[in-house]
C-alpha cells in the first residue's frame, strides 16, 4: 500500500510490544500493552496556521513545515494514533502535534 500522509500527519509503522518489564518480569502476550513508539515512514508537507494581529484585528495563515524525517523512531501519545490496514504491518497515523519526541 502505498500512503501518502496530509497536512501535518505521519505515517509510523508500530515497534513491538516489550516482552520483559524494566525490573525483568516477564510480561504475558494478553497483557502487553499497545506500543507508544514507531518508526516515521512518511509524513505530510505541514500546516497552515491562523494568527491574529491583535492591533488591527486582521487573521493571516502562516504555513508551518513538518519536522519529522522518514526514518525516525518516536514516542507518541496513547490514543492519538488511528489504525491503517496493510497486508504485513501495523501501521499509524498520527498527527505531528501528538508525538511526544525522537527516540535515538
Amino acid at each position: 500500500m502505498k500512503l501518502t500522509p496530509l497536512q501535518d500527519w505521519v505515517l509510523i509503522r508500530i515497534g513491538e510490544p516489550r516482552g520483559k518489564s524494566t525490573g525483568g518480569i516477564i510480561i504475558p502476550d494478553s497483557a502487553q500493552e499497545e506500543p507508544e513508539e514507531g518508526e516515521v515512514l512518511a509524513v505530510g508537507g505541514g500546516r497552515f496556521v491562523e494568527d491574529e494581529d491583535s492591533t488591527e484585528k486582521v487573521k493571516t495563515k502562516t504555513f508551518v513545515k513538518t519536522t519529522l524525517t522518514p526514518g525516525e523512531h518516536i514516542l507518541y501519545k496513547k490514543y492519538a494514533a488511528r489504525e491503517v490496514d496493510d497486508d504485513d504491518d501495523v501501521l499509524r497515523l498520527v498527527r505531528e502535534e501528538d508525538v511526544l519526541g525522537s527516540l535515538r
